[in-house]
């Protein structure tokens, strides 16, 4: 009786023990239905490129007669779910970054983390490799923006529209340069 204890026990510990698999993280997988990465990623690629592809950017470029430096700021997450906005604005940074048509500009944390360095490099690097002061590049450009949602919600289905608002306004004018909008849809059945 005990062996068939010990069996049964044994085959049910067998069927419970978890698997872990490595996936592609371009593989898209929705388990929640909530906003993921592959959101994130797909909203972040298409807005980088329409925003550097409209004809207002290009436009603006060009009055420049230089690369634009993009600043990007506040993604405000207005939806009611946790969404780690910071993660999202460096798929942006890094979309901009990659596209080689703008420069990106450092974001307030960093900016004093390098003006911190900058300043302790005064008093204990030699003159010949300290960093100069006055060298930073301004940006021209900033992105900000944020993320909202519709929900609709009917016995055991759901619909959720994601809605992500972005503004790219200029330094100097406050006038914006491009403003973008994406939605995606999710519907889950219960």
């Amino acid at each position: 009786m005990t062996y068939l204890k010990s069996l049964f026990i044994l085959i049910l510990l067998s069927s419970c023990a978890r698997t872990v698999s490595r996936i592609s993280p371009d593989q898209q997988i929705d388990l929640s239905g909530r906003w993921n990465d592959s959101d994130s990623r797909m909203v972040a690629d298409k807005m980088v490129k329409d925003l550097l592809a409209s004809e207002k950017f290009k436009e603006y470029a060009k009055s420049l007669n230089k690369k634009p430096a993009i600043i990007v700021g506040l993604i405000r997450n207005k939806t009611a779910e946790h969404i780690d906005a910071d993660n999202y604005v460096k798929k942006i940074e890094l979309a901009i970054f990659n596209s080689n048509i703008a420069d990106l500009v450092e974001s307030d944390n960093f900016r004093e983390k390098l003006r911190q360095e900058r300043a302790d490099q005064q008093d204990f690097s030699s003159s010949t490799s300290a960093s100069k002061w006055g060298k930073e590049v301004g940006a021209n450009l900033m992105l900000f923006g944020e993320m909202t949602s519709e929900t609709d919600v009917l016995n055991r289905k759901k619909v959720v529209n994601y809605i992500t608002t972005l503004f790219l306004t200029d330094m100097e004018t406050n006038k914006r340069v491009w403003y973008g909008q994406e939605e995606i849809k999710k519907f889950i059945k219960d």
